[in-house]
């Protein structure tokens, strides 16, 4: 199933042709076939987005932070 979040994005990259059809510059025909092939185009750069971007939420069950137990310093100016 396609995604909304594609279908809005290739009308998006096909608005040009949607408006030179209001102004009845191009025919019906030629936008939906501009449509058609933004669709996959779209697919594709959002699945690209998805895949960048999939590692940057945190993992369930995974600590805000790594554990650090402190330890004592050594002096300075004293021998270890």
């Amino acid at each position: 199933m396609i995604r909304p979040s594609v279908l809005l994005f290739a009308l998006l990259m096909s608005a040009p042709a949607l408006y030179r059809y209001v102004l009845d510059e191009v025919d019906i025909t030629e936008v939906l076939i501009r449509f058609v092939i933004a669709v996959p185009i779209a697919a594709l750069l959002l699945a690209g987005l998805r895949f960048v971007t999939a590692g940057y939420g945190r993992p369930e069950g995974k600590p805000e932070g790594t554990p650090v137990t402190p330890s004592p310093m050594d002096e300075p100016g004293k021998p270890a």
